[in-house]
């Protein structure tokens, strides 16, 4: 059975988590590969793509992959930075925190 303070503070977890995916919609992050642009928000949604005119046609697949891969790791690092924050204010162990218990 759920307690009446345990339900509170689930309710309120979900209003944090609630909270930073506003935040997040708000991120953006960039990532660029010899001419080519990509703009993604902190929940991992592509904004924007830019390509020069200057980049061979042949290689965008290639520069267009490597600039995504880069701006989808950086916004995951700025997603779990900002859950990390709601973890510690809410009391429960965050990534740094359980390496420090032996785990990963």
């Amino acid at each position: 059975m759920v307690s009446f303070s345990q339900a509170r503070d689930m309710f309120r977890l979900q209003r944090e988590a609630k909270r930073v995916k506003k935040d997040l919609q708000k991120i953006q992050v960039e990532a660029e590969a010899g001419g080519v642009s990509v703009i993604v928000s902190g929940e991992q949604e592509i904004l924007h793509i830019t390509i020069t005119p200057e980049v061979s046609r042949d290689r965008i697949p290639a520069l267009l992959k490597d600039a995504l891969n880069r701006a989808m790791k950086k916004a995951q690092v700025v997603s779990a930075e900002k859950m990390q924050g709601v973890y510690k204010e809410m009391g429960l162990p965050t990534e740094q925190g359980m390496r420090g218990m032996g785990q990963s």
